[in-house]
This record gives structure tokens, C-alpha cells and sequence, in this order.
């Protein structure tokens, strides 16, 4: 290693034990410190509620969730909240010929139910998307379908954003990574990724049951404060299933007088999960540059719960921003692993055409996983409100990550059921070194890349 490269490492280092040294001193003061403090570990943060009896499903790529999310609007009988980053009006759901438009859709269903849209109000400067113009022209255009209501969020935090991707029909919710809308990408990808300008890899969660209750209040409070409507107490449904759910969110302080120090309980859940760890951690994530993740990874590589052991990293080629932080902190675990437990890799279509990989889904030892809108950097952890949910459903989270693990490593010779160490090592690493739909992630950093994620924290966290 060079002198710049040691330079770069110590400088990253020092602002990087800043930026969260600032985060424990803010979580401290709001009583949210034990989630940086302590080393408490399991499936579920104690400071939010866990519902039991619920049905949870991933719907993989928007080719397969859109359709049934157009499906819940047609039938819908009560009512059809939607809150969004952005959802265009002329978004068509499905791509058969004569679909209709979001906004018919909606237009449709507000004939029979009240249809409430929130989305954000954009940046204050078009510094990046959506622009105030644009979200202001989408709720125009919502309007403009009559008894549809839409309001725009603009308590944001400085560079922030209102980020969670979630619908309340009746009694089944959905929440994921996929906006309604073509900014900034092709969301209607299917999981065989055929050719296209730009392939979209994402996911929704599909829920039945008490949990539904728990998304449909968290819509309600939050349009409570913008449109100053009080909607009426959510019904719980019935049990559907036999799943534990919690729902778990990012809210930052002062933004809402419902949750006024804060909701920060999303990082509860993955630092819990993360510390808990013994067989293998899988990622999909657009984004892997928060300091408070890695380093429980770091430490998961320095110090292997077993020999057998596998991180497996799915991340895009070139993220829409924060590509050098995100390859600084692989550099960090590549140093940190001489027995090779860390495995990077990224999607590719036909031709290897790049996959963006927009998901936000996490699983650890088949026990645990977690699926929404947060990415896991500053912003979505402390900063932008996001929604996930959680299960320890063993089955559905198994069956989760076999259904992706065939679709990432269709047409290679084994089966992905086998024991984790034995896939990654026998299917995965030969994968990445010929034609397949995953390949390694390029560029990776052994510098101090990373120092974008720090400096971005330290200047406009709070």
C-alpha cells in the first residue's frame, strides 16, 4: 500500500469515527442511544410492535408486482392510500395493450372508495429528482381526475427525502423499493431481465393480515399533518397467515408531531439482525455505505462466527451516486477477509447489459429478513422516512432467497437448496467468472472512496 493509499485510509477512518460519533451523540439525546450503544441482538427491535398471524410474500421485479397491485385498485371496497418518493400519472401498471394509467386507475376506484395519494414535494433546489415542477405537475394531474386526493410532503430535512413505497388497499398492504413512476428508470423488469435501455431489479412485500393495520396508521399519520385530515382508526384485520411481521420505519426528529425525537427503529432491526449472524448474511441493496453497517460486517469477517461463514454482497454497477463510497467500504472488507467469507457481485441482462439494482432486502441464516424502501447509507437510516417490514418466518425467508438465488444463477450447473457455504463457493464464484446474469462488481476501491459517504453525513445530517 502506497503513501496516498495510507493517507486516504486514515483520513477515511477519521471521519468516519466523526460522523458516528455524531450519530451516537443524536441518538443519545433523542433516548434512541441503546441502538448504537448497546450490543443487543435477535430478530425484532423491542421498540416496535410485532403482529402476529400475518401471510408476507416478495413479490420479485415490477413485472410481477405491478400487476397485482393494479389487480388490489380495480377491486378495491374501502379505500386506496398510496405514499411514494414519486408516482407519475401516465405510469401504466402493466404493459398490456389498453392498460390504463395511474391516474384512470385511480379515477376509476374514487368512484366507488376514497383514494389519497401523498408523494414528496421534491428538493427545494433541482439539484436532483424529482424536481418541485415535476411533483407539482403530478399533483395537478391527480386532481385533475376528480374525487382523487393528493397532497405533497415537503418537511423534509435538509437534502433529505420522503422515501418509503407503500399502498393500503382494504386489508392487504404493500411495501417495498418500486415507485410508481419511468424518473430516472424502467421499473417493469421481470426476473428473466430480457434486453432494455436499463434493467430494474426490486422488490414489494405483500401483506395480509393484523400488520396491514400497523402500515394503514403510518400512512394516516403522516397524511394527518399534510392535509390535516383525520382518517379513522384502521381496522385490524383477521389472521391470515402464520407469520410474525413488524413493521419498522425511519422517521427523523422534528419533522412530525407524531413521532417528535424520532423512529429509528430500521436501524435497530438491521444492527440486531446483523450482530445475530452465525450462518450467512445476504444483501440486495442499491447502496452500502453507512459506517454503523459495515462495521458489524467488518467485524462478522475479522472474526467468522465458523469457518463456513458467507457474506454475499448484490449491488449495482454504478449506483446514481455514492459509487466511490460504496466500493471504498468493499475495500475494507475485501482487507478484512483472508478466507475469502465476503462474495460481491452485480446483475447483468442479455448481452451483459447492467441490472440497476435499486433492491432493499436483507437476509441473515434463513431466519430473518427485511424488505422495503431503506438503503442502507446515512440517508435512509437516519435521515429520509422510509418503511420496512420484517419477518422470522424461516419458510417464507428461505423461500425467498432460493427464489432469487435461482433467478440470479439460472443455467449454472448445482442447486442453489444445498447447504449456503457449499452455493456460494460452488455456484456463485464460478458464476462471476463466466457469461451469467451475475458477474463481479467492477471497480472496486481499496482507497478511501468512501470518504463522500462521511463528508456527505457530517455536512448536512443533523
Amino acid at each position: 500500500m502506497g503513501l496516498l493509499d495510507v493517507l486516504d485510509a486514515r483520513l477515511g477512518d477519521g471521519l468516519e469515527n466523526l460522523l458516528c460519533s455524531h450519530h451516537t451523540r443524536r441518538l443519545r439525546r433523542l433516548g434512541w442511544g441503546d441502538v448504537l450503544e448497546g450490543d443487543g441482538a435477535g430478530w425484532f427491535t423491542p421498540r416496535r410492535p410485532v403482529q402476529h398471524g400475518n401471510r408476507i410474500e416478495v413479490l420479485v421485479d415490477g413485472a410481477n408486482a405491478f400487476p397485482v397491485i393494479a389487480k388490489a385498485i380495480e377491486g378495491a371496497q374501502k379505500y386506496v392510500h398510496i405514499a411514494n418518493w414519486h408516482a407519475s400519472p401516465d405510469f401504466r401498471l402493466t404493459r398490456e395493450p389498453g392498460a390504463p394509467q395511474l391516474r384512470e386507475l385511480l379515477s376509476a376506484a374514487a368512484e366507488r372508495v376514497p383514494v389519497r395519494v401523498l408523494l414528496w414535494a421534491g428538493p427545494p433546489v433541482p439539484f436532483f429528482e424529482p424536481t418541485r415542477k415535476r411533483a407539482l405537475a403530478a399533483q395537478k394531474a391527480f386532481l385533475e381526475c376528480g374525487a382523487v386526493r393528493c397532497e405533497l410532503d415537503a418537511r423534509e430535512r435538509t437534502l433529505h427525502c420522503h422515501h418509503e413505497k407503500i399502498v393500503i388497499v382494504d386489508d392487504v398492504a404493500f411495501v417495498g423499493g418500486l415507485d410508481m413512476t419511468a424518473v430516472e428508470g424502467d421499473r417493469h423488469d421481470s426476473p428473466d431481465h430480457p434486453p432494455r435501455d436499463l434493467g430494474w431489479h426490486d422488490h414489494i412485500a405483500r401483506l395480509e393480515g393484523p400488520v396491514v393495520a400497523e402500515v394503514a396508521a403510518h400512512f394516516a399519520a403522516r397524511w394527518l399533518e399534510i392535509a390535516g385530515e383525520t382518517l379513522p382508526a384502521p381496522e385490524v384485520p383477521p389472521e391470515a397467515g402464520s407469520s410474525s411481521v413488524q413493521l419498522v420505519r425511519t422517521v427523523p426528529e422534528k419533522t412530525y408531531d407524531f413521532s417528535p425525537h424520532g423512529d429509528f427503529s430500521l436501524l435497530d432491526s438491521y444492527l440486531r439482525a446483523l450482530r445475530a449472524a452465525e450462518s450467512f448474511v445476504y444483501v440486495e441493496n442499491q447502496f452500502l455505505w453507512s459506517p454503523e453497517i459495515t462495521e458489524v460486517l467488518l467485524e462478522k469477517l475479522s472474526n467468522p462466527p465458523s469457518p463456513d461463514f458467507r457474506l454475499v454482497l448484490v449491488l449495482p454497477q454504478k449506483p446514481s451516486n455514492g459509487a466511490d463510497t460504496t466500493r471504498g467500504q468493499l475495500g475494507r472488507m475485501l482487507d478484512a477477509d483472508p478466507g475469502k467469507h465476503v462474495l460481491a457481485a452485480t446483475l447483468v441482462s442479455h448481452g451483459d447489459a447492467p441490472v440497476y439494482v435499486h433492491a432493499k432486502l436483507c437476509i441473515v441464516d434463513d431466519k430473518w429478513m427485511s424488505v422495503g424502501s431503506a438503503n442502507l447509507n446515512e440517508h435512509s437510516l437516519f435521515n429520509d422516512t422510509e418503511v420496512n417490514v420484517v419477518t422470522d418466518d424461516a419458510d417464507v425467508v428461505r423461500a425467498t432467497r432460493l427464489q432469487l438465488w435461482a433467478e440470479h444463477l439460472h443455467g449454472l450447473e448445482g442447486d442453489v437448496s444445498g447447504p449456503v457455504h457449499e452455493v456460494v463457493d460452488g455456484m456463485w464464484r464460478p458464476a462471476l467468472e463466466r457469461p451469467a446474469r451475475v458477474t463481479s462488481l467492477p471497480g472496486v476501491s481499496r482507497r478511501a472512496g468512501r470518504l463522500q459517504g462521511p463528508l456527505r453525513g457530517l455536512l448536512v445530517d443533523g
